[in-house]
């Protein structure tokens, strides 16, 4: 487990999505971190047994809201650096499509990465995987974009 500080943590340490908020407890508490070459965001995650779809693998559900939100960090980071900022907008989700490649086993380590793949001054579009027992079990696409102030999401990291 990484000890340095994800970016849920140093960007929205109030956070309480049920993916990455730092302050939901019962959420999945997903910690992303920039890869050591910073072309991707990479995290690695445990499932519980309450995260199973059936005995052994882990939900359908559970697999989007991983992908879902470890994407939007990744673009949330991607446009705070391509722009020079000390912080990230806040970001939400336009779209985003998974494909399940094969059934995730609930009881191994998860690990995510995703790349900004396209962006535009206020968008980024983001590929994924989620891999566990070195195969790649799900894949998404997503679209990513920087909210403005009179959208509810402005500001609330």
């Amino acid at each position: 487990m990484n000890n340095e500080k994800s970016l849920q943590e140093t960007y929205a340490p109030g956070g309480i999505c049920f993916g990455c908020g730092v302050c939901n407890e019962k959420g999945l508490r997903i910690r992303s971190f920039p890869s050591e070459t910073g072309e991707e965001v990479v995290a690695e995650f445990h499932a519980s047994e309450h995260h199973q779809a059936f005995p052994g693998m882990l939900n359908g559900g559970i697999i989007g809201a991983l992908l879902d939100c470890h994407s939007n960090w990744a673009a949330a980071y991607f446009l705070m650096k391509r722009d020079g900022k000390t912080a990230p907008d806040c970001t939400v989700t336009a779209d985003f499509y998974v494909k399940l490649r094969r059934p995730t086993p609930f009881d191994a380590p998860i690990y995510l990465k995703a790349k900004v793949v396209e962006s535009t001054v206020d968008k980024a579009i983001v590929e994924a995987e989620l891999i566990a027992n070195d195969k790649v079990c799900a894949t998404c696409r997503g679209t990513f974009i920087a909210v403005k102030e009179a959208h509810p999401a402005y500001h609330r990291w």
